[in-house]
């Protein structure tokens, strides 16, 4: 189920591998091991797609990508997991950051009117930047590791229960044979 469901949504292979932000990988991205749809290769994928997300850089897809290749998971999933943080999720997301951030370093938390420009984040990082900084590190290192043990065990539980489906066919099936003769 989780596999089909995957796949579904995948974009065509073919147009990763020809994506204008990825061609710094060159040929290591046409390894089959990063194309796998299997419980490891999924869950990996997850785990690192969701810890790049959290990285407050704007090249994440690339970040993903060049994680992805020495943890061999697959790389679609990598890459597209770093879009949980989007231009329209980032504003709340690093501002939740920034308050755990502030949180755990015992900081108060500055109050600064938002403005949307490009020099009110480069002045205004110069004062958050370590809240916001150990906030990401906690978030990435924390979703990272839920979203790899729990598609590992929704992938576990989806495989168990179709073995039980099968087995309980199976059994009707002779079932019904016992019956008939």
């Amino acid at each position: 189920m989780p596999k089909k469901l995957i796949k579904r949504y995948m974009p065509d292979h073919q147009k990763i591998r020809e994506h204008k932000s990825l061609r710094f990988l060159g040929r290591l991205i046409h390894n089959p091991r990063l194309w796998h749809f299997n419980r490891r290769s999924v869950s990996g994928a997850f785990a690192v797609g969701l810890f790049a997300a959290f990285i407050p850089l704007p090249s994440q897809m690339a970040i993903a990508a060049a994680a992805a290749i020495p943890f061999r998971v697959n790389l679609p999933i990598s890459v597209a997991l770093v879009w949980v943080t989007n231009p329209i999720t980032m504003p709340p997301i690093y501002y939740a950051l920034y308050r755990l951030g502030a949180w755990v370093l015992g900081s108060p938390v500055a109050h600064v009117p938002f403005e949307a420009s490009a020099q009110w984040v480069i002045a205004e990082m110069a004062t958050i930047w370590k809240p916001f900084l150990v906030g990401s590190l906690i978030a990435g290192v924390t979703c990272s590791a839920l979203g790899y043990f729990l598609v590992s065990t929704l992938w576990r539980l989806s495989v168990a229960r179709q073995a039980r489906n099968k087995k309980k066919k199976r059994q009707q099936g002779v079932a019904t044979e016992i019956q008939e003769s």
